[in-house]
């Protein structure tokens, strides 16, 4: 019996329900299908979804990514 964990699909985790661990700034580039360097933008100019710092790693809180893309959605949509 294996215990090694595999990293599911940080894309597919936000659509089937909130990942029970923070997004780092790998995971949110691989969601949205951007650069990691247009994350770090996104936070630099506070236009993406709000991070916070652990040390000196960013993360993200799953809720608040989605709650940022609902967001998101709902003005293009307008």
């Amino acid at each position: 019996m294996s215990t090694t964990r595999v990293q599911p699909d940080p894309r597919a985790t936000l659509r089937s329900g909130l990942p029970d661990r923070y997004l780092t700034p790998d995971d949110i580039a691989e969601m949205f299908e951007v650069p990691k360097e247009t994350v770090y933008q996104w936070r630099k100019k506070r236009t993406g979804p709000p991070g916070f710092r652990v040390g000196k790693h960013i993360r993200y809180d799953p809720a608040d990514v989605q709650r940022w893309k609902q967001e998101r959605m709902a003005a293009d949509a307008a």
